[in-house]
């Protein structure tokens, strides 16, 4: 019996999915692969790297650190390196100002989605599908659905840039208080906002009329 036809507990996804990929992708999380390799895992060449594909599984938000480390341990003591690769929670850095302190944090890109790079087969579905904290591949239909090349490329790329964005936490026409600088303790309206400069425009009034300043994220904080 091949291990697709094994029998697994089903794990039911949490009422409320984070958007992520399988949104952009228009696919569902799906429990079931129809093989296609199946006799011909093992073999090298081109028609292995061809086979090598990225696939991305749905996990509990907040688990997605878990899932990693369970499914790479998961690969080197069930001895199928050959055919699982790499396992990457897509994240970006970021900015958070807290308490007028900037520092920067990891922020996950897909919170709930984990991408495995690998060959498509019985045994290696069966390895990552029964992993602690998976709650079952995205694909359409009742099949994994394989990610463009490109779409991973831009993934991968958006993981390396080299400057972090700034976490913006007010919005356009919000009321700000100014904490920092000639403008201290003014109260303002948000007019623009600059996440690559780290700036805010904000307009306060003095000598009976409304002027814009631009500032630091640091120098406002939000009225709550």
């Amino acid at each position: 019996m091949s291990a697709a036809k094994r029998s697994s507990k089903t794990i039911e996804t949490p009422a409320e999915e984070p958007l992520g990929v399988d949104e952009a992708l228009d696919v569902q999380p799906v429990d079931v692969v129809e093989s296609e390799v199946d006799g011909h895992e093992g073999e090298g060449g081109e028609d292995q790297d061809e086979r090598r594909k990225w696939y991305v599984i749905h996990t509990y938000s907040g688990y997605e650190n878990k899932v990693k480390a369970n499914l790479e341990h998961r690969v080197d003591s069930m001895g199928v390196r050959d055919k699982i690769f790499q396992v990457v929670i897509p994240t970006e850095e970021q900015i958070e100002i807290k308490d007028g302190q900037r520092r920067t944090v990891q922020r996950k890109v897909f919170p709930g989605y984990v991408l495995v790079e690998m060959m498509m087969g019985d045994d290696s579905w069966y390895v990552v599908r029964n992993t602690p904290g998976v709650t079952g591949f995205v694909g359409a239909g009742t099949r994994p659905t394989a990610l463009d090349d490109s779409e991973v490329k831009r993934i991968l790329k958006q993981m390396k840039m080299e400057a972090p964005k700034v976490k913006v936490t007010f919005s356009r026409g919000e009321r700000v208080k100014v904490v920092d600088g000639p403008f201290t303790d003014f109260i303002g309206l948000v007019d623009d906002i600059n996440p690559e400069k780290g700036k805010v425009r904000v307009l306060v009034s003095f000598f009976g009329r409304e002027t814009p300043v631009e500032l630091d994220f640091l120098q406002v904080a939000r009225i709550l």
